[in-house]
């Protein structure tokens, strides 16, 4: 928001990794994790250069930090990153800077996803230096061609979260015409991403870089679009959406809307547009969840879980600067067993916290730093409320961790490179269902796999896998009230839904069949919560562009409908059992006879091209030095005449260093000669919590008035006199800034200044016979008046 501090509460040292083609910024704390970022940032280059055929100008600047708490301290980018901002470009430098996700997976498509956006600077620039007249045309091109490419391009087609999309708009019959793409209604990502896939399934991949570089030449989306695919834009468009319609059309004859499975709990009647992370009390009751519902930021609610009445907001982070971040993307909090106290990651003060609130007095009674940890993530209370276990990003990675109230100390349970996610207690308190990657995986070509679910004994300390779908993603456990199944949600036939298994007997069924999704904001968001004492089970389904919160109660619903017996897994060395169903979530949607297996498809797919030996990268401390980021357009004009010779010329110039820590302006202009000259200079140095600042300039001000007439020479002839004034302040001045934030709202901020203002005052005098003939030409400098008394005193004196 405007007016809010930048705070670091970090010095963060930084170091260098120097890849063939990258320079990867990082500190210590994310050594190991920017390591293997080295390794998928070179294989992103390999896949996207020869798809768009463009080598980049220069080595490519990424900048990681630990975990987005880290990030949102960032300097390199021009504002504050928000908390649902995963990654950016920067123009000027062309930098990535960007968090660490914790899943490599999620970091492996996010670098991806930004990568594309440095092609695109790069194929429609005209060079790494950036004016006011050479700003790459992919800065002008609409969110829907730039954002939906870097989407294609970094997931490929299969991807059920946009295709959930894409069925919601089929089924409110809103799928966008050429001009809605560009209205922000229609999120650009997701139909931008679709209506690229479609195009490249149609037409193959390589048609996507000609038309990046086609309008690159042209300037203009939708006639890049018809010069390379020889087609009008509205005939394609028009193609696209009967595809949909055809790829759909018996879709929907067994799913039903999400009002079927239960009561409609919480929607922009009672709540907002965007209804998050339900989480049940205990005794299925009440329901905490994050909403837009006061419309100025997403913060934390409690409602009344039969009737769907909104009590009270637990968080004001819109005007609370305690808070810095909910971390509402991808976490959810969790009720203690009294029905009473509520607890939920939280970063404050720059620092990882659970912080445990009493839901009755609104009040948070207590606040627990979890050290060395970015985020905290998903907690889960232990049955008997003496332990919370939660997913922490560390180093860039995520592990999970547990915190013992009786110790008051917090534990490391894993602690690889796998991800290991959204913890969920069982009632007994003998294990801990959770999501992660490990067993999908390959960490010898950095392939990561789809999340499946697994058990933490917290007894043995060991980790069971359970059974999964082949190629679709398992997220947010949820245990039932008896202990004796688990709740889950998963995309196996490109439509995320709720399921169930049968912990001792491996029975699968699947609980509700919805047209567009369960789901939160992202594919991993949390979005459903199940009651540990009461049979009652809340989910976030998406339907018509908004998030919707409802409640399930009936026992045999619950149940689901059966699918399959499978075998349970007895030891962490098992192989999982799969369950065979087959996935498509396709987000072209062209018909399955018509895609095209293209290049996207065939990288996405194998993991091992593009590979380097991670042992070739070097490192070296980071050396902070000034290099243009912009200049203006300059401006030049000459000119002479019986005055003599004047010149105007203008030109600004911004520098800093890869981070954004120093940062220097220089302007420069000139409005005449030499005495006309104004300058300014100006050095921020952000490197720490202190910012400080030095400004020098000088600003001439020039002021005058002229006149002529006839008058008598000292011989008694008539002479022609011209006479100019020119009255000149200079105001100069040296200030020096220092500020500290205390948070994003208040700050303490000195500035000392020294001015100091000069003046000059000037005639001229020119004497000219009747017949133009130049008789002299004299300067006089007068005393710095304005009101000198011998200003025109020739003309005066014979007036």
């Amino acid at each position: 928001y405007f007016g809010r501090n930048r705070v670091q509460y970090e010095d963060f040292d930084f170091q260098v990794l120097e890849t063939e083609h990258f320079d990867i910024h990082y500190y210590e704390s994310e050594a190991e994790a920017a390591r293997l970022a080295g390794v998928m940032a070179e294989r992103w280059y390999d896949r996207l250069s020869q798809l768009l055929n463009h080598q980049l100008r220069g080595r490519q600047a990424v900048i990681y930090y630990a975990n987005h708490a880290n990030f949102q301290q960032t300097n390199a980018l021009g504002s504050t990153p928000s908390e649902g901002t995963g990654g950016a470009t920067e123009l000027f430098k062309r930098r990535i800077v960007l968090p660490f996700a914790g899943p490599l997976a999620e970091t492996d498509h996010v670098l991806g996803h930004e990568l594309v956006h440095a092609f695109q600077f790069d194929m429609t620039g005209q060079g790494k230096t950036v004016t006011e007249t050479n700003i790459p045309t992919a800065l002008r091109l609409p969110l829907w061609f730039i954002e939906g490419m870097a989407e294609y391009l970094s997931v490929g087609a299969n991807d059920p979260h946009t295709t959930m999309w894409i069925r919601d708009a089929l089924e409110n019959d809103r799928l966008p015409s050429v001009r809605q793409l560009y209205d922000p209604e229609y999120f650009p990502y997701r139909f931008g991403q679709a209506l690229w896939a479609y195009v490249a399934g149609r037409f193959g991949d390589e048609a996507v870089g000609r038309i990046l570089n086609a309008a690159g030449r042209r300037g203009t989306a939708e006639v890049a679009f018809e010069t390379v695919l020889r087609i009008p834009m509205d005939s394609l468009i028009s193609d696209w959406h009967e595809s949909i319609r055809f790829s759909y059309a018996s879709a929907g004859e067994d799913t039903k809307a999400p009002g079927s499975y239960g009561t409609t709990l919480l929607t922009d009647d009672n709540g907002g547009k965007i209804n998050l992370a339900p989480v049940l009390s205990p005794d299925g009751t009440k329901v905490v969840f994050l909403s837009e519902k006061d419309g100025v930021a997403i913060e934390m609610f409690l409602a009344d879980a039969e009737t769907g009445e909104v009590k009270k907001k637990l968080v004001k982070t819109s005007v609370d600067p305690h808070y810095e971040s909910l971390q509402f993307i991808y976490s959810a909090g969790a009720w203690a067993p009294d029905n009473k106290l509520f607890v939920f990651g939280a970063t404050v003060g720059g620092r990882a916290t659970l912080s445990i609130m009493d839901t009755d007095r609104t009040e948070v009674i207590r606040e627990i730093p979890v050290e060395d940890v970015g985020e905290v993530l998903n907690p889960t209370w232990s049955p008997d409320g003496s332990q919370i276990m939660f997913s922490a990003n560390v180093g860039g990675l995520s592990d999970l961790f547990l915190y013992d109230f009786d110790l008051d100390s917090v534990i490391r349970l894993t602690d690889d490179v796998y991800a290991d996610l959204q913890p969920s207690w069982s009632p007994n308190g003998k294990l801990v269902a959770f999501v992660t990657d490990r067993f999908s995986s390959n960490t010898a070509n950095y392939q990561f796999g789809n999340y499946r679910l697994a058990t933490w004994n917290t007894e043995t300390k060991t980790i069971v896998s359970l059974p999964s779908f082949p190629d679709a993603k398992h997220i947010n456990p949820q245990w039932s009230s008896d202990g004796s199944g688990l709740y889950f949600v998963a995309d196996q036939n490109g439509v995320s839904n709720v399921y169930r298994l049968g912990v001792e007997t491996g029975r699968l069924s699947q609980v509700t069949n919805v047209f567009t999704g369960v789901s939160g904001i992202t594919d991993i968001s949390p979005a459903i919560s199940h009651a540990s004492n009461a049979e009652r089970l809340v989910f976030t389904a998406f339907e018509g562009g908004e998030y919707k919160i409802y409640r399930i109660d009936d026992s045999q619903r619950l149940e689901g409908q059966f699918l399959a017996t499978v075998p349970m897994a007895v030891a962490s060395e098992s192989p999982t059992a799969i369950i065979n169903i087959t996935s498509d979530g396709n987000a072209g949607v062209l018909p399955p006879g018509d895609r095209d297996v293209g290049f996207v498809q065939a990288y996405l797919a194998d993991a091992s091209n593009g590979l380097v030996d991670v042992n070739t990268f070097g490192s070296e401390e980071y050396s902070p030095s000034l290099s243009l980021d912009f200049f203006s357009q300059p401006q030049f004009a000459f000119s002479i005449d019986d005055y003599g010779t004047y010149v105007g010329a203008g030109l600004s110039a911004f520098w800093s260093d890869m981070l954004g820590s120093h940062n220097v302006a220089t302007a420069f202009q000139i409005n005449g000669g030499v005495k006309d000259i104004g300058a300014l200079i100006g050095y921020t140095n952000r490197r720490s919590r202190w910012n400080w600042g030095l400004v020098a300039g000088q600003t001439p001000i020039t002021t005058g008035a002229s006149a002529a007439g006839l008058a008598s020479d000292e011989n008694g002839n008539t002479v022609f006199i011209e006479q100019r004034q020119i009255i000149r302040q200079y105001n100069r001045q040296l200030t020096g800034i220092v500020s500290y934030p205390f948070s994003r709202v208040r700050r303490v901020e000195f500035s000392l200044g020294l001015q100091n203002f000069g003046f000059s005052n000037e005639l001229r005098t020119r004497t000219s016979d009747l017949n133009g003939a130049l008789l002299d030409d004299t300067r006089q400098n007068l005393d710095a008046c304005f009101t000198d008394p011998r200003t025109f005193q020739v003309l005066q004196a014979q007036s």
